[in-house]
């Protein structure tokens, strides 16, 4: 009878003489390079991207996107370009920053009308949110909004 061949361990040589110990560390290795990699690329693709300041073009376009409907008679751009609000009739349209986006509302005037800033801040009460607009000065509401 014949013994039966030695099993492998890690001190073994491979074919080329190197270690299996070396070879399963190198391959360890580059397994956590290549996970660290794809980890730091998932992170970075969720990073939210700066948005722009609305301006009157930008503001437009979101009222033609978000209320195709509406037609405003006057806008207004909060002091920070972070949100707008547009008048049409007794609905007044509602838009605010939210993370890399814009959140579109409609809400009543009565319900704008009555809103006081305090501190140079507007605070809206929706029926889901309570967004905070920038205002410049005291007066409340807008002069182009007193239509």
């Amino acid at each position: 009878m014949t013994d039966p061949p030695p099993s492998p361990t890690l001190v073994k040589k491979g074919e080329d003489g190197v270690s299996l110990e070396k070879a399963l560390l190198i391959q360890l290795l580059g397994s956590a390079v290549a996970i660290s990699a794809l980890v730091g690329l998932a992170a970075w693709a969720r990073i939210a991207r700066p948005t722009p300041p609305l301006d009157t073009a930008g503001l437009n376009a979101l009222l033609a996107e978000e209320f195709p409907d509406h037609r405003p008679s006057a806008v207004w751009i909060s002091a920070d370009g972070a949100g707008a609000l547009a008048r049409d009739g007794d609905d007044v349209l509602v838009l605010w920053r939210r993370g890399d986006g814009y959140v579109a509302r409609d809400t009543r005037w009565s319900a704008v009308a009555a809103a006081t800033p305090q501190q140079g801040k507007l605070k809206l009460v929706l029926a889901d949110a309570a967004p905070v607009f920038s205002v410049t000065g005291p007066l409340w509401p807008p002069q182009e909004f007193a239509v």
